[in-house]
């Protein structure tokens, strides 16, 4: 059985918290940041997003060797 490939785009993507949530980063953060967008916004862009247990799945078929600490 040959070994499987892990999805290089989802590799640098996504990390795991000490309790086991995947963290990943926000879109819409990179450019246009002074127009159209407050402070609030763009704040809140900057914190992770801890992913549901349910999009779990499709990162497990992704990562088949897991996930980096």
């Amino acid at each position: 059985m040959p070994k499987v490939k892990t999805n290089s785009s989802a590799k640098k993507r996504f990390k795991v918290t000490g309790t086991g949530k995947i963290k990943a980063g926000k879109a819409g953060r990179r450019h246009n940041l002074s127009l159209g967008k407050n402070r609030k916004r763009k704040n809140r862009l900057g914190k992770p997003l801890i992913l549901a247990r349910r999009d779990e799945k499709h990162l497990k078929r992704a990562l088949p060797y897991g996930l980096p600490k």
